[in-house]
């Protein structure tokens, strides 16, 4: 079996050279080859993936080293295929392998320890999980629309510059963000499913004023933001949560909720819309690009098709 590393050298973890040299020492002792491969720009790991997953199919396992924009990368390169991802959380958010790994405060060593990555018993379950297709290009975590957009771009840029504040750059790219009119507008057309009568129905709206609107097939994004707490990988549906354009008043007291993942439709009534989606497309009347982006990579569309690519991707996951 081939295990092959994809390292984004400039995502997250100042100890990832160390890490890396010891899981080496440890693949000296077995039979399997573990290969590592530095990514150099933009997508490089989407074509990495995509070329071991063309040559080894399921005798390859992709292992992600970085951030969530690495895995987004490898998570396009492998949709379809038989080889599975494995995913060390080595960059600086790690939002979707909070949802994997069960906790906002996850610990890259224990996750290492347990696939036995350091002793060299290596040991997971391979399951295969849903994706979001959008116009032809794949999300494995969030798409997400209005605010929480210029947050993680501002996030991105804050992040660059100060890297000792990890993921709380998105927390400090909040505080301009919300002092704005929390107002924008999109189009919408999406079908959606009543979890209790497995009944489908339209959730529509045109130049709807929105603050933000998060499509989503794990929990969280934007340095641990949740919208979708109970979201599931694997249900053949999308968790959404739309909230309305609204005043700064009333989106502080939100916010600490929004993150803790309990600002709901229940708790904010007037202010929030939650369902569960299959497809749906979204576009803006005047033509402009929409404000959007998945996994935290910005896109310029002006109007997007998407829907649930079922069972599109293998996962490796931590044996229980």
């Amino acid at each position: 079996m081939k295990y092959v590393f994809i390292n984004n050298p400039v995502a997250g973890n100042k100890n990832k050279e160390k890490i890396l040299s010891r899981i080496k020492s440890t693949f000296r002792q077995l039979d399997d080859e573990m290969i590592v491969e530095n990514t150099m720009y933009s997508n490089h790991a989407k074509e990495i993936a995509a070329e071991y997953a063309n040559k080894y199919g399921a005798e390859c396992v992709v292992v992600s080293c970085g951030g969530d924009g690495t895995v987004h990368e490898i998570a396009n390169g492998l949709a379809g295929t038989e080889t599975p991802l494995m995913v060390l959380p080595l960059g600086t958010g790690n939002d979707f392998a909070k949802k994997l790994y069960k906790t906002k405060n996850i610990n890259v060593e224990n996750v290492i320890k347990s696939f036995g990555l350091y002793n060299g018993k290596l040991r997971y379950d391979v399951k295969p999980i849903d994706l979001i297709d959008y116009n032809g290009e794949k999300c494995i975590n969030v798409m997400s629309f209005g605010l929480d957009t210029l947050v993680e771009t501002l996030g991105k840029k804050i992040a660059n510059k100060a890297p000792f504040l990890g993921h709380q750059a998105y927390n400090v790219a909040i505080v301009p963000v919300i002092t704005k009119p929390l107002h924008y507008k999109i189009s919408f057309d999406i079908t959606c499913v009543d979890k209790e009568t497995g009944e489908e129905y339209q959730f529509k709206e045109d130049n709807k004023d929105f603050a933000l609107f998060a499509i989503c097939n794990a929990s969280y994004y934007g340095g641990g933001y949740c919208p979708a707490p109970d979201a599931e990988l694997d249900d053949g549906l999308l968790d959404m949560a739309l909230i309305n354009g609204l005043s700064l008043a009333k989106a502080l007291p939100m916010i600490p909720k929004y993150s803790a993942g309990t600002a709901t439709q229940e708790t904010f009534p007037d202010i929030i819309t939650n369902g569960y989606a299959k497809r749906g497309k979204l576009w803006m009347e005047d033509g402009s690009a929409l404000l959007g982006n998945c996994d935290g990579e910005n896109f310029d569309y002006n109007e997007l098709d998407f829907f649930v690519d079922e069972k599109a991707l293998k996962l490796c996951f931590i044996k229980e």
